[in-house]
């Protein structure tokens, strides 16, 4: 299965500057596939090594951070001869490694000649409280699960799949009718790598969905396992709510629909660890559209995207035969489900700073407003079906006269005057 980040790892192989690495995401997004198909590709050997498995030199890190003696540990462990040239080393789940983190910083360091790529699925959360993490002594690299191009690649539509990384708005539109239901597919499996795989396979809705609940029920298992006891209860309530809280016509998170009474200072401390666990991301409201937009957050606004619309998808208890319902599974829920894909696409862009915006008073509200790394700031509006009626969206750009303008929805690409409308399908264009 064909992910594009493979081509940072490679680029990263290459830099002359190149650090230890560390490559983070949710649980069950393909890190480990990833990492081990890059290994192949680029190296002679990978030497991997999880650390959460039984039989792990789990206190590597805590004799000493002799790296000579680190090498000759896993050479035994390995079972082969490890050389900086040729190998890959692959700590996987490195937070369950007392000062595994802290060794990095040594590598780098003292022995920067070695390949050494560090992953971990709750390293945002779970790393030791008596560690120093070796702050411009690593690489950074996040994974996600697949985007929409990256879906129609493994579901063999390779033409389409090049139309849109060539951005080619108007021969994009000859596919729509063949895009959009391969739309609603996605919608309803996601993008976590075993799901599509499956998918693609067997088009067996229900066993997709067997295989999301399973997911499910793995992160929960992980509230327990790793989260402080005390807030467990509460990162359940939180998670149980987000369904809810997407469906609302106004998206903003509302304590109230956890419970009556909720409070932030009750519940901030559940939901930063699952946004720490890469489960949840914070979208924040930014008060005002200028540069930069961060200055303008408020951090007591905000909305709670998933890390996968189809995991969202499951957690609504939608079934397969929205997929017969033509254009339904768009609209289903007050278009969360669009809502959450546009998310998606765009934060897997990584060149957005993504927000959305409310102003007259709360009177109106912009789906999402994005800042480019050249510092341009799009309003981007998400119409769930082809009823393109958005007042508040043309008077925002009547008032501040964007350079671009982007509604996303159903209806074909065209340029207006003062907007241009991007099909959902086609949105990583963007």
């Amino acid at each position: 299965m064909y992910r594009t980040k493979i081509n940072d790892l490679k680029k990263w192989k290459s830099d002359k500057a190149r650090k230890p690495l560390i490559f983070i995401g949710a649980r069950q997004v393909g890190k480990t596939y990833l990492i081990k198909d890059f290994g192949q590709q680029a190296y002679k050997q990978v030497a991997y090594i999880n650390f959460e498995r039984p039989n792990a030199p789990q206190n590597l890190f805590e004799v000493d951070f002799d790296i000579d003696r680190i090498i000759t540990v896993l050479n035994a462990y390995c079972k082969m001869k490890i050389t900086a040239d040729d190998t890959l080393l692959v700590f996987d789940e490195i937070q369950a490694a007392p000062k595994g983190i802290t060794a990095l910083k040594y590598f780098y360091e003292d022995a920067p000649h070695y390949h050494i790529i560090a992953a971990g699925s709750l390293l945002g959360v779970n790393i030791h409280p008596d560690e120093s993490f070796p702050v411009g002594k690593v690489d950074f690299m996040k994974l996600y699960p697949l985007s929409f191009y990256e879906f129609l690649l493994a579901m063999g539509e390779t033409g389409i799949a090049e139309l849109v990384e060539q951005r080619d708005l108007e021969n994009l539109t000859f596919f729509s009718a063949k895009l959009i239901p391969l739309l609603q597919y996605y919608l309803f499996t996601g993008g976590m790598p075993e799901v599509v795989a499956n998918f693609v396979e067997n088009r067996d809705w229900q066993a997709a969905r067997k295989i999301q609940n399973q997911i499910l029920t793995s992160y929960r298992n992980d509230f327990s396992k790793h989260a402080p006891k005390e807030i467990v209860p509460r990162i359940n309530m939180v998670w149980d709510s987000i369904a809810a809280q997407l469906a609302k016509e106004n998206k903003k998170f509302m304590y109230g629909v956890i419970k009556e009474g909720a409070r932030a200072k009750d519940f901030e401390l559940a939901i930063q660890w699952l946004v720490d666990a890469g489960l949840l991301h914070k979208v924040y409201n930014t008060s005002k559209p200028n540069i930069p937009l961060i200055h303008y957050q408020e951090l007591s606004a905000f909305k709670l995207f998933l890390n996968d619309v189809g995991l969202l998808s499951a957690m609504s208890k939608l079934n397969s035969q929205i997929i017969a319902a033509g254009d339904a599974i768009f609209t289903e829920f007050k278009g969360a489900l669009s809502e959450q894909y546009v998310f998606q696409q765009l934060l897997q862009a990584e060149h957005f700073d993504i927000f959305y915006h409310t102003f007259n008073g709360s009177k109106y509200e912009l789906d999402f407003l994005v800042q480019t790394a050249q510092n341009e700031i799009i309003p981007i509006e998400v119409k769930a079906g082809e009823n393109l009626a958005a007042h508040s969206f043309k008077y925002f750009c009547q008032t501040h006269n964007p350079k671009r303008a982007i509604r996303t929805s159903l209806a074909n690409y065209k340029e207006e005057s003062w907007l241009t409308n991007v099909p959902l399908y086609a949105i990583n264009t963007l």
